[in-house]
């Protein structure tokens, strides 16, 4: 990609004023934006006044054409600063080297070739770093939107698709080497795979489409096949291949990034703004960084895809007046929501502030909070049609017809829960909530009777990825935050077995083999997240939750939620009873064990998982020598109750006959979701 005559000359025109100055908002009057001063403010005599001369702009708008040239000045500036040492170095080298005297001639002009060399790579590199930077930061200075035409191929040699490329790619990719597509026999195994694992959580284009576009494909007749219909099939395939794929080495792995690397070609047509296959296509590649992340950096793409779901409108319904297809209606509310669904998980999770002895312990995990795409508050998009097929048990074999679905609704309908409560506790100001505790009990409630409403004939692998999306919930709801900073004893012994359930849980799934659901690299992020929860407050409170002491439920008044119930235990037939200290020891052990197999997929994991082996060492070496303790353990404790394995049960209470959804019209939930 040529970047360097972008970045010579940058597309810093801007087709109208980003934001009117502040006498022209305040007088209501159309603002031309001139610099340094606009008409109107040097008509009135109020030049210096005029915000367009102190760019003081509305809060939120970009910044001023004069902003992001003196930001170019500077960036200029500081790299003429690095050439003019650089090259004082290189005449300092040659001035040394004259006065070695064991050096040959020869041997010294060789010398000062590979250092001028190796000079002029890393100066390259440089370049390259800083042509990105540019182009990141351009976009953020123009006033783009997913309906412009400025980015058309016609129209200059920066396309839209090589914009979101350049900041979205990590690693490069290797050059494509094969030239044939797959056997239509191992294409159609693929897209199977694809469709009972992935679609059916992320139904964001039409089953019937993909499948013309692999016939026409296949066929090579001379049918017109579109470049977006080329990106689709190829990142199904890429999205497919890597979901199977057991370590960053095997051949799902390597078929995955060459499925990838020829969708590349075809990015321009399907990246193109202005459509919707644009977010389609968005879509597809930002489940592909999930799986990729050496590649492709998920954070930018579901950003810039949220974009152009809002520039385009699909955040809101169209008008009950205008006549629409009813199947392009819901196909449209399907994008909006897997665009929702990626935005509510690609979230890094918050700094908790758990007792200050024990501030360190959450702070290695991410510490910076991001903010959501677009707020509930602006959306007005019913949820998509359930599906007639909803009773259909999946079967394995052929493509034979369209795929239920019903798993993409239900996590619609859990991403909505969680949504409001995150945004509560986390993205409100960070002033504690009037009854924090009912405030809690009330959206644990509500995710408890979502469980509850799951149909039998979900796949047992959704299923059991949506138990523990619902346990990885609790513990991030209920832990201490700004808004909620109250931890009772209770609320310790909930967040000590959830996060011990899910963790030997994940440590189950993980070396059960985890291609029976979309499971991701976040997923390592999740261990480590609730690795650390579970080693926070074991620190906070180790002679309470070791002893096994019961602490009742904390009384609530009459009408007010209860409080959730600790999960059962499990006692199987044949095995002694264990303490709780011989439970969370072996929690512990096997934590850096499930990160460990994370790192063969995801090499990033085994940085976590060195991590956490860092931080809890301490502990764990406490612990097993209470355990070694001859004759004593000072952790002994009952079996409260037992569940079937799991199973996230409800304790004393009869499932709800109505769900209440904070903001959503329950009886709405599985017949086209709320209005407004």
């Amino acid at each position: 990609m040529p970047r360097t005559s972008f970045s010579r000359n940058p597309l810093l025109r801007v087709s109208r004023p980003v934001s009117a100055c502040s006498r022209c908002r305040a007088a209501k009057v159309k603002c031309d934006g001139k610099l340094p001063a606009c008409t109107a403010c040097e008509k009135a005599g109020r030049e210096n006044e005029c915000s367009a001369a102190n760019d003081q702009f509305a809060r939120g708008k970009e910044r001023s054409y004069v902003a992001a040239l003196e930001l170019r000045i500077e960036k200029l500036d500081r790299r003429l600063e690095y050439a003019k040492r650089r090259k004082a170095s290189v005449a300092q080298y040659e001035v040394d080297g004259a006065t070695n005297a064991t050096m040959t001639e020869a041997e010294r002009r060789d010398s000062l070739a590979a250092i001028r060399a190796a000079i002029h790579r890393k100066a390259a590199r440089n370049r390259e770093n800083s042509d990105v930077n540019s182009l990141v930061s351009d976009f953020g200075i123009l006033s783009v939107d997913a309906t412009t035409r400025d980015f058309e191929p016609s129209q200059g040699n920066i396309t839209f698709a090589r914009l979101v490329l350049a900041a979205t790619t990590k690693d490069a990719l290797p050059e494509s080497t094969q030239a044939m597509l797959p056997s239509r026999q191992v294409a159609n195994a693929t897209v199977q795979y694809f469709m009972a694992n992935i679609y059916s959580l992320f139904p964001c284009f039409s089953e019937t489409a993909l499948l013309t576009i692999l016939d026409d494909v296949y066929h090579q007749d001379g049918r017109v096949i579109k470049d977006s219909d080329y990106w689709l099939l190829y990142l199904v395939l890429a999205i497919g291949s890597t979901a199977q794929s057991c370590n960053a080495r095997d051949k799902n792995y390597n078929n995955g990034v060459e499925h990838v690397c020829k969708a590349l070609s075809y990015a321009d047509g399907a990246l193109g703004p202005g459509y919707v296959t644009q977010i389609q296509s968005l879509l597809l590649l930002t489940l592909y960084s999930m799986l990729d992340p050496v590649h492709f950096d998920t954070w930018h793409l579901i950003g810039f895809t949220s974009r152009a779901v809002v520039d385009l409108g699909l955040h809101q319904d169209p008008p009950t007046s205008s006549a629409s297809d009813r199947l392009a209606l819901d196909m449209r509310r399907k994008i909006f929501y897997c665009t929702y669904a990626l935005d509510r998980l690609v979230v890094p999770l918050p700094l908790y502030s758990w007792p200050r002895a024990y501030f360190e312990i959450s702070t290695i995990s991410m510490a910076h909070a991001r903010s959501f795409s677009f707020a509930d508050e602006s959306i007005n998009v019913e949820f998509p049609q359930s599906s007639d097929l909803g009773d259909k048990k999946a079967t394995p074999g052929p493509i034979s017809g369209p795929q239920s679905a019903d798993p993409a609704l239900l996590l619609c309908q859990l991403r909505r829960a969680q949504s409001y409560w995150y945004q509560v506790l986390y993205q409100s100001e960070p002033t504690p909530l009037p009854n924090p505790t009912g405030f809690l009990w009330q959206m644990c409630l509500e995710m408890r009777e979502w469980q509850q409403s799951l149909p039998d004939t979900l796949p047992p692998g959704i299923r059991q990825m949506f138990e523990q999306e619902l346990r990885y919930s609790y513990v991030y709801c209920i832990a201490p935050s700004a808004r909620g900073p109250q931890i009772t004893d209770y609320i310790r012994i909930l967040i000590f077995e959830y996060s011990l359930e899910y963790l030997n849980n994940m440590y189950d799934i993980a070396y059960g083999g985890l291609n029976s659901a979309f499971y991701t690299y976040h997923d390592a992020l999740k261990v480590y997240f609730m690795a650390n929860q579970f080693l926070a407050v074991l620190r906070d409170a180790q002679d309470l939750l070791l002893s096994g002491q019961h602490v009742p439920p904390p009384a609530v008044p009459p009408g007010s939620p209860p409080p959730p119930p600790i999960p059962r235990r499990i006692v199987r037939p044949g095995i002694p009873v264990e303490s709780n200290l011989d439970r969370t020891i072996w929690c512990l052990e096997r934590i850096p064990k499930t990160l460990e197999l994370y790192g063969v997929r995801w090499e990033d994991a085994l940085m976590l998982k060195r991590s956490f082996e860092q931080l809890s060492s301490e502990t764990v070496d406490r612990l097993g020598g209470l355990r070694q303790m001859p004759g004593h353990n000072p952790y002994q404790n009952n079996v409260q109750s037992i569940s079937p394995p799991g199973a996230v049960q409800v304790q004393g209470q009869q499932a709800p006959a109505g769900m209440r959804w904070i903001g959503v019209d329950a009886a709405q939930m599985m017949h086209g979701g709320p209005r407004g």
